[in-house]
């Protein structure tokens, strides 16, 4: 989430629910909505680590509402997370570890382990479709988000056939 945020503020100072609003039509349907809460406690954080300031602002009718302005390290900490490659494939996969270990311990068969999960993956799959299904064709960015989740789901689909092979 902190990225994120500071990445909206790069763009132009905000409040909460002004980020939060951003995250929702920049990413669409296939995001999922961040917690306002969430928000306002990671923007703490990131005041409290120098990342953000605050400002309050007066308000007639209603309570002061704090704007939130990106500062020199912010824009370093957003630049520098720009310049970084994302994490890449999971040697620690948490299914992995368990088809290999609960075997092992005698509290799971491998095969019941792995239909578990195939099944778990092809409703996942079947979700993200209805959800394409449901996007607006123009919004690029919530379809592309769904199709790159559903490669990766494919991607596991493959594996798990692959250790179902190697494994049984």
């Amino acid at each position: 989430m902190r990225p994120f945020l500071l990445a909206l503020l790069a763009k132009e100072p905000a409040h909460g629910y002004e980020l939060k609003q951003a995250l929702e039509q920049i990413f669409g349907s296939a995001y999922p909505s961040p917690n306002i809460g969430q928000i306002y406690v990671t923007l703490g954080r990131l005041e409290k680590d120098g990342l953000v300031r605050a400002v309050d602002v007066e308000q007639s009718n209603r309570p002061n509402k704090k704007v939130y302005y990106l500062t020199a390290a912010g824009r370093d900490a957003l630049d520098a997370w720009a310049d970084e490659p994302a994490e890449g494939p999971r040697v620690r996969d948490e299914f992995f570890m368990k088809l290999v270990l609960a075997p092992m311990t005698g509290i799971a068969d491998r095969m019941t382990l792995i239909n578990r999960q195939r099944r778990h993956y092809i409703a996942l799959m079947r979700d993200l479709n209805e959800l394409s299904e449901r996007t607006d064709p123009g919004d690029r960015v919530a379809l592309l988000l769904i199709e790159g989740a559903m490669l990766h789901l494919q991607a596991d689909l493959d594996w798990l056939d692959r250790c179902q092979e190697d494994l049984s």
